[in-house]
């Protein structure tokens, strides 16, 4: 099953969102834990931020890493230069190995993007072996994300059509307090866990942090260029003046928190 995420670029995505996650994963991979000789599934590797942070350990035997975007699947595997990692294209809700086949899974600002994320958990634990780990984490869009809520509620200001598309950015799967545990407690994952993540997303600039969107990248960014021209226009202003906020353009940082989930797979299944 597709991501919903809008992908132009694996460089575009970079600079919108891949830096970031560069970030977060380690803090991920601190509350999911690793054990040396452990093999681990990247459900959703985007350009590999967490599978090369997991590489990082030199004690794990294996890394497999899978995304549904053939963009990403390429712009991941090209950067690869660790024998131990594999790179290939899949689905979240279908993942491609047999039962028991990984002491751990984890998944990186992905399942929010996943129309059925509970399938796509109860896979991840499917493929985890008796009394492995299951993790994921996802940016709580609604009440964490000060710098991306910014935007959309500039442009919602400015156009009704926004509006919709706000509310779906805020409420994707995952997002609400304790959904994401509810989640892997449905799927029979015990010793389940919900805790906060929190980076910062620092821009240079307001080009630096507008850029990304304006060229299409991302949900918002998709909505941006389709705008006509004077639409278009007063959003791309009006989104400065709220990033400068009356001071010259220049270095901002804005807090960013994420959701994060682990449960373990019950002895006997």
């Amino acid at each position: 099953m597709p991501s919903s995420f809008n992908v132009e670029s694996a460089d575009g995505y970079e600079r919108l969102m891949g830096r970031w996650s560069r970030k977060l994963a380690p803090l991920l991979i601190d509350f999911a834990g690793l054990a040396d000789g452990e093999c681990v599934l990247d459900v959703g590797c985007g350009t590999g931020s967490l599978a090369f942070a997991l590489a990082e350990t030199a004690g794990l035997s294996e890394i497999v890493a899978v995304d549904y975007s053939p963009v990403f699947v390429e712009a991941a595997t090209r950067r690869n230069s660790d024998p131990r990692i594999t790179i290939r294209q899949a689905d979240a809700c279908a993942l491609p190995f047999e039962d028991g086949r990984f002491d751990r899974a984890m998944s990186l600002l992905v399942l929010h993007f996943v129309p059925e994320a509970g399938k796509a958990v109860s896979e991840m634990a499917r493929v985890v072996r008796p009394g492995g780990m299951v993790a994921a984490a996802v940016w709580d869009h609604y009440g964490g994300m000060s710098g991306m809520r910014m935007m959309w509620d500039t442009a919602a200001m400015l156009d009704e059509n926004a509006l919709p598309l706000r509310r779906k950015y805020c409420f994707q799967p995952m997002m609400r307090p304790g959904e994401m545990k509810e989640s892997f407690v449905n799927q029979g994952l015990v010793d389940v866990e919900e805790t906060s993540l929190l980076v910062r997303m620092e821009y240079a600039s307001f080009e630096d942090y507008w850029g990304p969107i304006a060229a299409g990248e991302g949900p918002l960014g998709k909505y941006v260029t389709g705008l006509d021209p004077a639409k278009r226009k007063a959003v791309d202003g009006a989104v400065r003046a709220a990033y400068e906020a009356g001071e010259p353009d220049g270095p901002r940082s804005f807090a960013s928190v994420a959701w994060a989930c682990r449960g373990r797979v019950a002895a006997g299944e």
